[in-house]
């Protein structure tokens, strides 16, 4: 507690005279009419009234009541101090791959289901951020758009499968497509984490054309290419069902690390799930959301607690004054 008028708090000095100067009453005899008589030996048995020990306390409250006032004009307040949290969080869009090529199960059980449990890891680990999900084969589309509700947007992931779209690897779609969501984004970060499998075949856009239209932008890339080295087990229907047959695995990894250059990111090779979760962990702290802190104090005005106090102590004073220790004049 302080008080923001202290000076006033001389005030209470003249408390001191007050009461000397009733105690020099008391003493002199002149706050009471008085009698005389000769001898005191009949009133030596009377017991002492209750009023007499009442007698001073007009006095003590009426004292108190001045100190309560001269603390009440001081304004005494009290302080405490309140910190408020600001996250500016970081818009990231998701660019997956969901061509055929990504059922191959060189991940486990497969690499789309790989890279979608994987993703929603990273998800639920970005709480501040604004994500959203761009999927391309043959062509692009958004799955979602960017959004800060997680229970949405993991469903939304888990839905993604191949085959909904035209087949085929256009990178450069998939990257527009994510980047044109970024566009007019006001965040302090905007990134792209796209993924994929195989090369560049498809599209009305080149990679290197929407890496620039990124970096015009000020979109960070981050290039995955997901696959073993060498050959991967890949599902094939034949006339007598499904078989797994050995494909060789090509990712365009040349392209890939070009986008992440022109744009300021990072390329990373995934061969395995355990390799993909540690990218993602990788870039999850590379982007860190900026948390800002502000601390204020708030105050608390504590004048009215010794104003009501000194109006009691006055109030009390009336009532042994007038009521309890009356005096007939």
């Amino acid at each position: 507690m302080f008080f923001e008028y202290p000076r006033l708090l001389f005030l209470l000095l003249l408390l001191i005279p007050l009461a000397a100067w009733y105690v020099y009453r008391q003493m002199k005899g002149k706050q009471d009419p008085s009698l005389q008589v000769s001898s005191l030996q009949p009133f030596e048995k009377e017991k002492v009234s209750y009023k007499r020990i009442l007698y001073h306390v007009p006095f003590v409250l009426r004292m108190i009541a001045l100190a309560a006032l001269i603390l009440a004009m001081s304004r005494p307040r009290s302080s405490s101090d309140y910190e408020t949290t600001v996250t500016e969080g970081i818009d990231i869009m998701l660019a997956m791959d969901v061509s055929t090529s990504m059922l191959a199960r060189d991940f486990e059980p497969d690499r789309i289901a790989a890279a979608k449990d994987i993703a929603i890891q990273f998800i639920a680990e970005r709480p501040a951020d604004r994500i959203g999900i761009t999927v391309f084969a043959g062509e692009s589309y958004t799955q979602c758009p960017l959004t800060t509700d997680r229970i949405t947007l993991i469903n939304m992931m888990k839905e993604i499968q191949t085959g909904l779209i035209e087949d085929g690897t256009a990178i450069g779609n998939g990257l527009a497509t994510a980047v044109a969501r970024l566009r007019d984004s006001e965040a302090i970060s905007r990134v792209v984490i796209l993924l994929t499998d195989g090369v560049n075949n498809r599209g009305e856009v080149t990679p290197l054309t929407a890496a620039e239209i990124a970096r015009t932008y000020g979109v960070r890339v981050y290039t995955i290419g997901v696959g073993a080295h060498g050959m991967a087990p890949y599902p094939v229907m034949t006339p007598y069902g499904v078989q797994i047959q050995q494909i060789p695995v090509e990712i365009d990894e040349e392209l890939l690390r070009q986008i992440a250059d022109i744009t300021g990111g990072e390329y990373f090779r995934a061969t395995d799930n355990t390799k993909l979760m540690s990218i993602y962990s990788q870039i999850n702290q590379m982007e860190k959301s900026r948390t800002l802190v502000d601390s204020f104090p708030v105050y608390r005005e504590l004048f009215m607690i010794f104003a009501l106090s000194a109006l009691f102590a006055l109030a009390l004073e009336f009532l042994l004054r007038w009521i309890v220790l009356r005096r007939i004049p």
